[in-house]
């Protein structure tokens, strides 16, 4: 995906202290009224907006209620993107639909603020693109360590290479204290990454900095919230309601997906005053409580990781065990770890590509709608 900043547009949002949370907007503090008495503007507008409410509801209170064994899982993260497809479509056909509206002061200021946050959004998805690239190379040594064991005849010499270039692949190279790999050697996991000159160090498909950080993106994008106010005939809820749904679906994928300096330590406070408010504050209360049982050292917290983690850890432990040949026992744990590397290499290997491909849809429908509204906004001001 190109680079957003090469959009053409720079962003008009000021450096934020980084001691200010994401969502830290109390409900107590927003001064607005009720969604359904701030519609101003035609019927229709008011008939639109709420639509739009109601499905952003509908789309996370579905996400919010999966199940242990699918939540933060890579189909649970498309589901998560797909939703947001939902909402990025019907926001813009909102917005088409009130072009005459929106081109007025002041809502044309939050329509252009909004528009400079999406330059944010742009690079995470890039960022995040670049993760999915990293759990490739997962896969592809996953697809040795199954191999080189799978009865009757197990490689162990192999296997254990395997398990040891995996174990160095996902390093994360800044925070690996008391990571199930940081019993490895670091100083392989620097040598393959200083190969080549910190200006040289980018992937083809990754267009941000090695000093970008995911983390002060995403507050960059909180810091822009525009607060609604009944002055606006409900634009302004339409897209606080958007900014929303973007900075929770970004922080929710930089969560699963390894991300460069992707910290999730900031405190949320979603507001309580919407029809997805309870959605989104379940949902950020499961994915905070994940967090705090893998800990800051973990690659992700999508749900294969985890099992690539555990597995790679059990492996390495058998197959360095002093008391060879195994026991039964033993030998049991070692096929139930190669049976779950094997689903997740599976998994890997078929949904990897769609979710890729969804990302890319989503930098596609946030550039689009964003060079619309610019467009459309010159204009009406020209």
């Amino acid at each position: 995906m190109p680079s957003s900043e090469n959009q053409g547009f720079s962003s008009r949002i000021p450096f934020p202290s980084f001691r200010r949370g994401i969502f830290t907007i109390r409900s107590d503090q927003i001064q607005i009224h009720s969604v359904e008495n701030e519609q101003g503007g035609s019927s229709s507008q008011g008939s639109e907006l709420r639509s739009f409410q109601r499905l952003v509801s509908s789309r996370f209170s579905d996400l919010s209620v999966a199940n242990g064994e699918e939540f933060l899982s890579v189909s649970w993260v498309r589901k998560l993107l797909d939703a947001f497809g939902d909402c990025q479509d019907e926001f813009r056909a909102v917005l088409s639909s009130s072009k005459e509206f929106v081109s007025k002061q002041p809502q044309d200021k939050i329509l252009s603020d909004y528009f400079d946050m999406n330059i944010k959004a742009l690079d995470i998805c890039n960022a995040t693109r670049d993760g999915v690239q990293k759990i490739r190379s997962w896969q592809r040594h996953l697809e040795i360590v199954v191999s080189a064991l799978d009865p009757p005849q197990q490689r162990m010499r192999r296997a254990r290479k395997a398990l040891m270039d995996l174990s160095l692949d996902m390093l994360d190279e800044k925070d690996t204290g008391g990571s199930v790999f940081s019993i490895r050697n670091r100083s392989f996991g620097h040598h393959n990454r200083t190969k080549d000159s910190p200006r040289h160090s980018r992937s083809l498909s990754w267009s941000v900095s090695p000093s970008w950080s995911a983390s002060k993106q995403l507050q960059l994008i909180a810091n822009g919230l525009a607060l609604p106010n009944a002055a606006t005939n409900g634009l302004a809820t339409l897209v606080f309601t958007m900014s929303h749904v973007l900075l929770f679906v970004l922080w929710a994928v930089v969560a699963a997906i390894p991300c460069q300096d992707r910290g999730l330590q900031t405190n949320i406070t979603i507001p309580t005053l919407f029809p997805w408010s309870r959605s989104l504050q379940t949902l950020h209360s499961r994915i905070t409580e994940e967090s705090k049982k893998r800990g800051r050292s973990s690659n992700g917290l999508l749900r294969e990781t985890h099992l690539v983690e555990k597995g790679v850890h059990r492996l390495t432990e058998l197959i360095d065990s002093p008391q060879l040949p195994l026991s039964e026992e033993h030998k049991e744990d070692m096929r139930e770890s190669v049976e779950t590397l094997s689903r997740v290499s599976k998994t890997y290997q078929t949904e990897l590509g769609p979710l890729e491909h969804q990302l890319r849809e989503v930098f596609r429908k946030i550039r689009s709608c964003r060079a619309e509204g610019l467009e459309f906004l010159a204009n009406a001001h020209s």
